[in-house]
C-alpha cells in the first residue's frame, strides 16, 4: 500500500473555536448542487448561530460535477487563506472530491486551520488534511442532505455546533453491537469505506497503523462490503489498526437479510486481529450523523459498548 509521499510528522493542530455569529465559507467539493438543496442547507447554518458565505462556484455544473477541478480546489484554497472565514462547510458529496487532491497546496492550508466539514465522498479530503496539513477535520454532516427528516437534520448540525465553539469536548458513542472485544484508545481516523479502499495504492492512502479505523457505508449489497473489507484486510491495513468502529452500514434497499450478511461479513473479516470491533454507532449516512473529530484520541472499549472521544477537536 502506497504512503502519501509528502506526509508530515509532527503535532495536530485543533483549530480555532467559533462563536455565534462567525463567518463560515460554503464550498462545492464533489457533485453540482441544486439551488433549493441549497438554500433549505443554508438555514441550517443559520439555526446554529453562524452567518453563511457561499463560494461564487457553489452552484456551478460541469456534467455531474460542480465545476472544474480547477474551480473547486481553487475555492477551498481561497476560503483557507480567508481570515473572515472561521470554519467551511461542504455542499455536497456523492462524487469527485478526490479529483481535486493533487490540486491543493496542502502546505499553505496547515498555515491557517479552520475546521473542515463533511463525509461521505468527502473522506478523500478529510484524511489528507489531518495527515498532510496537520489539523483536525470534521466527519460531519453536509448541506444538500436529505431534508425530509427535519428532527434528524437538527440533531446533528446543534451537535457539530456543540463541537465548533468548544461546549462539547469529550463525548460518548454508544453502539448496539460488539463485534470483538477489547479496549484500544489511539487517533481517529476512516469515514466511507468504498473511498477508504479507493484510496489504497495512491498517495493519498491514509496510515491506519496504530490508529482507531471509522467506518461508515450506504446502498451497497452485502457481497460489496464483503469484497472491499477483504481488499483492506488483505492490503494489510486491518491488521495494523488498533481498533475498528462502524457507524451506518445501511443496505442496499434496507433489505433484512442484507443487513444479517453485512454484520456477518463484518465479523469475518474481522476475526483474529486481536483487536477491539464495534458496530452501529449514530454517525453517517441515514443516522443523526453525529460529527466525529478525525486526528483526535478516542477510546473503544467493548466492555461498556462505547467509543468515548477523549479531546476537543477544537482549540
Amino acid at each position: 500500500m502506497a504512503r502519501p509521499e509528502h506526509q508530515t510528522t509532527g503535532p495536530i493542530a485543533r483549530p480555532p473555536a467559533l462563536k455565534a455569529g462567525d463567518t463560515v465559507g460554503v464550498v462545492s467539493l464533489a457533485a453540482a448542487v441544486e439551488r433549493g438543496a441549497l438554500g433549505r442547507g443554508l438555514e441550517l447554518i443559520h439555526a446554529i448561530g453562524f452567518h453563511p458565505r457561499v463560494s461564487a462556484h457553489v452552484l456551478n455544473r460541469d456534467d455531474i460535477l460542480a465545476g472544474t477541478d480547477r474551480q473547486r480546489a481553487d475555492e477551498l484554497q481561497a476560503f483557507f487563506a480567508d481570515p473572515d472565514i472561521r470554519a467551511i462547510f461542504v455542499a455536497r458529496g456523492g462524487y469527485g472530491s478526490g479529483r481535486i487532491l493533487p490540486l491543493l497546496d496542502f502546505e499553505a492550508l496547515a498555515l491557517t486551520p479552520k475546521p473542515l466539514i463533511g463525509f461521505s465522498d468527502l473522506t478523500f479530503l478529510l484524511n489528507p488534511m489531518v495527515e498532510r496539513a496537520r489539523m483536525v477535520a470534521f466527519h460531519g454532516p453536509m448541506l444538500a442532505i436529505e431534508h425530509a427528516i427535519e428532527e434528524r437534520n437538527r440533531r446533528s448540525f446543534e451537535h457539530l455546533r456543540k463541537i465548533l465553539v468548544g461546549e462539547l469536548n469529550r463525548f460518548e458513542m454508544e453502539a448496539p453491537h460488539v463485534i470483538h472485544p477489547g479496549l484500544a484508545e489511539a487517533e481517529l481516523m476512516g469515514g466511507c469505506l468504498s473511498i477508504v479502499v479507493a484510496m489504497l495504492a495512491t498517495p493519498y492512502a491514509p496510515n491506519l497503523d496504530g490508529k482507531i479505523l471509522f467506518l461508515e457505508e450506504v446502498g451497497e449489497r452485502a457481497y460489496r462490503i464483503d469484497r472491499m473489507l477483504v481488499q483492506l484486510r488483505q492490503s494489510g491495513m486491518l491488521g495494523r489498526c488498533a481498533g475498528i468502529v462502524f457507524g451506518a452500514i445501511r443496505p442496499f434497499g434496507g433489505e433484512e437479510n442484507e443487513a444479517r450478511m453485512i454484520q456477518r461479513f463484518i465479523t469475518e473479516q474481522t476475526a483474529g486481529l486481536e483487536i477491539p470491533v464495534l458496530f452501529g454507532i449514530d454517525a453517517g449516512h441515514f443516522t443523526n450523523n453525529l460529527t466525529l473529530p478525525f486526528g483526535v484520541r478516542c477510546r473503544i472499549d467493548t466492555s461498556t459498548r462505547r467509543l468515548t472521544i477523549l479531546d476537543s477537536g477544537v482549540g
